[in-house]
């Protein structure tokens, strides 16, 4: 068997939201999240313009790119970095207190490589309380990041990284515990 691109068909995904309101995302995003313009507060708004579900005192840092807002949530004090990229075909949730640094990827979809017609798979992606993850690092769909949890620079993360542990590598494993004083 081989791959055949002319079979794909992902008709049954739903972007969860009205084909007007993706454009009117993707053109202010592109000015005012993928630029380097500063400007927290008023990315905050159009987040929660666009469905966002965003707590107190969250920073979101220049040149973030957000697919879908009306499927993020953001917890209270938690920071976004620059050049983040939050590839959320399905949600994605982030606790509070947590960490996403610098050029980090969040990505919710990929495909079925066993299947001829390479199918779009997802899964949501949740980042719990007080979670860091690393610049560069990768979280792929269906992951969840307990509490606490640390992903290395540089790392990808293909499974549960439980609670106060601190992960590495590609694929992540843990390295040893999180003590936090």
């Amino acid at each position: 068997m081989k791959t055949d691109l002319s079979t794909f068909n992902n008709d049954w995904y739903k972007p969860g939201a009205s084909l007007l309101k993706r454009v009117c995302w993707y053109c202010l995003s592109a000015v005012f999240f993928t630029s380097r313009l500063p400007g927290n507060r008023f990315k905050i708004f159009l987040l929660r313009l666009f469905g966002a579900k965003i707590g107190k005192k969250v920073v979101v840092k220049p040149s973030v790119n957000i697919k879908s807002p009306w499927l993020l949530e953001v917890g209270d004090y938690s920071w976004i970095g620059e050049a983040v990229w939050i590839d959320n075909l399905v949600r994605v949730r982030i606790g509070r207190h947590a960490c996403i640094s610098q050029g980090a990827m969040l990505l919710t979809g990929n495909h079925n490589y066993k299947k001829t017609t390479f199918d779009l798979v997802t899964g949501e992606i949740i980042i719990e309380d007080g979670a860091w993850v690393g610049a560069k690092a990768i979280m792929c769909p269906g992951v969840t990041c307990g509490s606490h949890a640390l992903l290395t620079v540089g790392s990808v993360a293909t499974g549960r990284l439980e609670p106060y542990g601190i992960y590495r590598g590609n694929p992540a494993v843990k390295i040893r515990d999180r003590v936090i004083c």
